[in-house]
């Protein structure tokens, strides 16, 4: 058995939320590096022409399509460009989202709020699956990996929107597994504290230094260290695999305190 061809993804097209930056750009690059085809769907389009600009150094097809998740109309576009000019969709990474931060205090944000937390996080993933395993059940190959948190099983204060959405996210992904196989996979990558602008801009020394002490690996994570994870759910290799979350996080569950 030869090992590499199981990350092997030429002829394979991917979709990539929210790929222009963070984990999302680190993705799809890596899966790039391993032969797919990558239509970048991001509401930074800017940005996200400027990734695409790399990804295709690497010899594959690309494009860069503005993306805003919470419009159903920008996702419908998002597939329906990706087929017609990349001629299918084989992977999709549902990495589009937001929240978070320690910035949910329950008495003082409304309903709505809580309510963005779940579109971003759970029903825009949710709807681009609908729209998706159509195209690869056609194929015979589909794999789908949404981005979840290591929220969604730690605590934390001022964190219950977005952490309750990543949850639902776990539970969604294990749930559909059952719906949409055996054509078609769906897993969760759930990063721990991973340095991005994100991240970054809640963090301070003192935050850091408590996340650290709950970290067997002593450094936070980074981008590439997720894209890895997301690279083994969209191969080949784990064609067995499904309903699955793994967490990538250093060995442990870093929180705000």
């Amino acid at each position: 058995m030869n090992i590499s061809n199981l990350f092997n993804l030429k002829g394979k097209t991917a979709i990539v939320t929210g790929g222009a930056n963070g984990i999302g750009k680190a993705t799809a690059i890596i899966l790039a590096q391993h032969g797919a085809n990558i239509a970048i769907g991001d509401f930074n389009i800017e940005d996200a022409k400027v990734t695409a600009q790399d990804i295709e150094a690497l010899g594959v097809k690309v494009i860069a399509v503005a993306c805003n998740v919470l419009k159903d109309e920008d996702l419908v576009n998002l597939v329906d460009t990706t087929v017609k000019e990349l001629g299918g969709v084989h992977i999709l990474i549902n990495n589009a989202g937001g929240g978070g931060g320690g910035r949910e205090n329950p008495f003082k944000i409304s309903i709505d709020d809580i309510k963005r937390d779940y579109e971003l996080n759970v029903f825009s993933g949710w709807r681009l699956c609908q729209l998706v395993v159509p195209h690869m059940k056609k194929a015979g190959y589909g794999s789908i990996v949404f981005t979840t948190s290591i929220s969604s099983i730690n605590k934390s204060p001022n964190m219950s929107g977005y952490a309750g959405s990543k949850a639902a996210v776990n539970h969604t992904v294990a749930n559909l597994a059952h719906d949409f196989g055996p054509e078609v996979r769906i897993n969760a990558v759930g990063p721990g504290a991973t340095r991005t602008a994100s991240l970054e801009s809640v963090l301070t020394p003192e935050i850091e230094e408590t996340m650290l002490k709950h970290t067997p690996i002593k450094r936070l994570g980074k981008a590439e260290d997720i894209a890895g994870a997301m690279l083994y759910f969209a191969s080949p290799i784990s064609e067995w695999v499904s309903g699955q979350t793994i967490f990538v996080n250093g060995g442990g569950e870093q929180t705000l305190e």
